[in-house]
């Protein structure tokens, strides 16, 4: 080992260190982008299906919504700490490699396009009606996040049962699955009170869309 650091030294690179068993390293934060993109799959749809019909589903619209802040908070700070690793040099994230050529040029209109998607519609719920030019880029912003997300879930989604398994089983030797769970629920409580303090600010666009 002490051979190894001098190596390492003089070649200029760090030497290389086991993943901290409390976190998972690598297949930890896989695991955590995983269970947290399933659980966005679900609340997703159910947000899908309130487009059938806005009229009478706006209140469940925005209440949905906001209960997917924090969740998808917790998913781009999960891949995004992946990304910070990957090319600021750590040697298990190296090794691990970074997603096909195609995805990674598909990341950031994914990222930038959910950005814009949930920044406008928050602002929507909070501003309330009248806001014509939001609304467009709210619009706007879906129409371009639908079409990269839709290929974002068909390049990943048949991993995820395999992924989120072994943690959903209670784990099987790879640290951290507590508290990839922890994160998760704590995300979604704060999703939670977030949509509930929200539920004033409804009131106003069900007055609106219904004249």
């Amino acid at each position: 080992m002490h051979v190894d650091s001098q190596r390492a030294a003089r070649s200029g690179a760090r030497p290389h260190t086991r993943p901290a068993a409390g976190t998972g390293g690598v297949t930890g934060n896989t695991r955590l982008t995983a269970v947290t993109a399933a659980v966005l799959l679900v609340l997703l749809a159910v947000e899908g299906f309130t487009l059938l019909s806005l009229q009478s589903l706006l209140s469940w619209h925005i209440f949905v919504g906001m209960l997917l802040v924090p969740i998808v908070g917790l998913k781009v700070a999960s891949t995004g700490y992946r990304f910070v690793r990957y090319y600021t040099g750590d040697r298990d994230y190296v090794r691990a490699g970074p997603p096909p050529t195609a995805l990674r040029l598909l990341g950031p209109i994914v990222v930038a396009s959910t950005a814009a998607l949930f920044a406008t519609g928050v602002t929507l719920a909070v501003v309330g009606p009248g806001r014509g030019v939001v609304l467009g880029l709210h619009k706007a912003s879906f129409v371009i996040w639908f079409g990269a997300m839709s290929i974002h879930v068909l390049a990943h989604v048949l991993r995820l049962p395999a992924l989120i398994g072994p943690d959903m089983r209670g784990g099987d030797g790879v640290g951290g699955s507590r508290l990839r769970l922890m994160a998760l629920a704590g995300s979604v409580v704060a999703g939670a009170v977030l949509a509930v303090a929200t539920l004033p600010l409804i009131s106003p666009w069900t007055h609106w869309i219904g004249h």
